[in-house]
């Protein structure tokens, strides 16, 4: 990216040994950044935060040399706070970071050495319990890296480039992808050779799927060395697992193979019904942190009178948010979800007999990058009167759209699960967790996504689930909302608010044990044991 007179000026200040750290100490005398790049409320909490470890301070006779990996100034509070509590529980813990403020934006080396000297003033205060590796501070050296670690690299930098642009195809040569590229190298020669050297036996990130967290994650599993990523949803208190894969991939399969067996009981029907309830109504529900619709249902009829909608059946396609974590790398037989979306608005054109409304997400309204209502148009700027093209702005209900419905078309997006668990039959068309569990229909090519389209819309009514398919659906979901995230006390957007609420000393009490001592095995690499995990309810 360029960069202006005064951060050149900076860059070449940055080169010259201590420059940074002096004026850091002398000028600002150690004090925290006038910038956005803030750990105070880690530096804040840090007292206390040690007192009461080094009171809970445990022997652990299965204590694991851990790794935990950080960049960008919230997660590096985060995993600080995790680091200290896994060091107190008597694993031997290192805690290595890049002290960035943002992911997309060029930073001078004179302000990036700033941001190292501040980290490590403050980290300093856990070194008793934590062995702290300032990433900045390695030496590697630029000898060419070796082919499948720079396809790891580029991999990665694509995926920075989509995420932070919010697009589908990536320009190699743009500021942003070059900039994400230097980034990304530079953070795999210091993990290759940190790695070398400490040789952890399990190396903890949150997300791995993007930025510097994305290249740690792979470079581990490149060294063979086990992995676990983390990251959280809409829920307090709950936390994404998984081992040795990207956590928002949301792998499922283990946790349905061990527990879509087990019966439900009514009461956790009972309490997934009024989440659905919640979910359908716009309305917030217990722990979960976001409503998922703009407006409140209206009921179906309503909807179909105020779209226009007729007898002829109707066909919701749903999208996704562009460069989502949730559609990075996701395609199947397309390209991308753009060239799926056109295709199908390109097949439908042809199909006046049946209605499709496209529902872009509502989430759309937030974002800067390529609209699928873009994509849309660029087939067609003005639309047959079969297709109906719901914007993220409109008032429109998802749900009353699926109350109208005959058949589902979804990339990833959660709302074909709820299709299903409404009777509709739904095509999958993207890498999505409910793909595969026995109520979806989950082409691999062109022709089968045809072909199912094609028998769905001829006898829309005979596809319809049977109930023992819309059951699973159910107990899928069940499974996948309450039971995959597990217990976890510090949320990452409200981390504080959480911690005042569950300081350390209530968290490694016995009552906080009970309910979290088995994720913070997970987080070790313990594998979880899904036909006996600990539920609620």
């Amino acid at each position: 990216m360029t960069l202006t007179r005064k951060d050149s000026i900076k860059n070449v200040l940055g080169q010259i040994p201590f420059t940074a750290e002096l004026y850091w100490l002398v000028r600002q005398r150690g004090s925290p950044l006038q910038s956005r790049y803030s750990l105070k409320n880690l530096q804040a909490a840090i007292p206390e935060l040690m007192a009461q470890a080094t009171h809970f301070q445990k022997d652990n006779p299965n204590a694991r040399k851990v790794f935990v990996f950080a960049s960008l100034h919230y997660w590096i509070e985060h995993a600080a706070l995790l680091s200290v509590t896994l060091a107190t529980l008597g694993h031997k813990v290192s805690f290595g970071y890049l002290p960035y403020s943002d992911w997309q934006t060029a930073i001078n080396r004179f302000d990036y050495r700033r941001q190292n000297a501040y980290t490590k003033k403050v980290l300093r205060q856990l070194s008793s319990l934590v062995k702290i590796v300032p990433f900045p501070d390695i030496r590697t050296g630029y000898k060419p890296l070796p082919d499948a670690v720079q396809q790891i690299v580029e991999l990665v930098t694509t995926y920075d480039t989509q995420y932070t642009l919010q697009v589908e195809n990536v320009d190699p040569e743009s500021d942003i992808y070059r900039m994400r590229l230097e980034r990304n190298e530079e953070a795999v020669r210091t993990a290759l050779a940190v790695f070398a050297v400490q040789k952890p036996e399990v190396v903890i990130v949150p997300n791995g799927t993007i930025q510097e967290m994305g290249v740690i994650y792979r470079i581990a599993r490149h060294m063979k060395i086990p992995v676990v990523t983390y990251e959280f949803g809409d829920q307090r208190q709950r936390i994404w697992l998984a081992q040795n894969a990207e956590v928002m991939r949301q792998e499922t399969d283990a946790m349905w193979k061990a527990r879509q067996s087990l019966p439900i009981k009514k009461k956790q029907m009972e309490r997934l019904r009024a989440l659905f309830a919640a979910r359908q109504g716009a309305k917030p529900w217990e722990n979960f942190s976001r409503r998922w619709q703009g407006s409140p249902k209206r009921g179906g009829e309503k909807v179909r009178e105020e779209l226009g909608l007729d007898d002829r059946p109707v066909v919701v396609l749903a999208t996704n948010v562009l460069g989502d974590s949730l559609t990075l790398g996701r395609q199947i037989f397309s390209r991308s979800m753009g060239e799926w979306i056109s295709r199908t608005v390109q097949y439908f054109i042809g199909k006046p007999d049946v209605q499709l409304v496209i529902r872009v997400h509502p989430g759309e309204v937030l974002t800067h990058g390529l609209s699928m209502v873009d994509v849309v148009r660029n087939v067609l700027p003005n639309l047959p009167e079969h297709i109906r093209l719901i914007k993220p702005a409109d008032k429109t209900n998802t749900y009353d759209l699926i109350a109208v419905a005959d058949a589902g078309l979804v990339y990833t997006t959660t709302v074909g699960l709820e299709m299903a668990m409404s009777g509709l039959p739904v095509i999958v068309t993207g890498k999505t967790h409910y793909r595969g569990r026995g109520f979806t229909f989950d082409p691999d090519t062109w022709v089968s996504y045809y072909k199912q389209l094609g028998q769905i819309l001829a006898a829309p009514e005979k596809h319809r689930l049977s109930h023992e398919k819309i059951e699973l659906a159910w107990q899928y979901a069940y499974r996948f909302f309450f039971e995959f995230p597990r217990p976890f006390p510090w949320h990452l957007v409200r981390m504080w608010e959480d911690y005042k609420s569950n300081p350390l000393s209530k968290v490694l009490s016995k009552k906080g044990m009970e309910q979290y001592a088995d994720t913070f095995n997970y987080l070790v690499g313990k594998p979880i044991d899904w036909q006996n995990v600990r539920v609620e309810g």
